[in-house]
């Protein structure tokens, strides 16, 4: 299979399944993709070939973003080989494209005790920042959805949430 032809399929099975903005993000590294690789066999590309490509496309980039291409090209990768049964092995699993590529070490993130969390919530002078502090703290919504709910969302000891992160 060309490159081309397995950029399409990965294409149309996003379709459905993404938001604009991640869509569009791909879209980025697929049309770059498609213009360095256009008539190569996809699972003739080696590590090398990724590794110069991630290279020229992220030259001047953050490592944010740098590492955020590597993440995509390796999702495209590992599609082609789960969804359409490739028995190739995805060539940004090379070790020397990982190093190169990989994430920030992670901290251990400081965590309110529930004592700690109940009495901010206690303390809350107003009702209405009290219930966004029960909903976050007790249900996990994210901020952005406690603040999109209406008055039409609940029903009876419902919450309908429009447009959740998590789909």
């Amino acid at each position: 299979m060309i490159a081309k032809e397995a950029i399409d399929i990965f294409q149309n099975s996003q379709k459905n399944i993404h938001r604009k903005r991640t869509k569009d993000s791909y879209r980025y590294l697929l049309e770059h993709l498609d213009q360095h690789f256009t008539d190569s066999d996809i699972e003739r590309i080696t590590p090398d070939q990724i590794y110069q490509f991630l290279e020229a496309l992220t030259e001047h980039a953050a490592k944010s973003t740098r590492r955020l291409r590597y993440a995509q090209l390796k999702a495209f990768f590992n599609f082609l080989i789960n969804e359409k049964r490739h028995s190739m092995k995805n060539p940004c699993q090379d070790s020397i494209i990982a190093k190169a590529f990989k994430g920030p070490r992670m901290k251990q993130k400081d965590i309110l005790s529930r004592e700690s969390v109940d009495e901010i919530i206690y303390r809350s002078k107003k009702t209405r920042d009290r219930l966004m502090l029960e909903l976050q703290a007790r249900c996990g919504m994210r901020i952005g959805e406690v603040l999109n709910l209406r008055g039409n969302d609940i029903m009876d000891r419902k919450l309908m949430i429009r447009q959740p992160k998590s789909g």
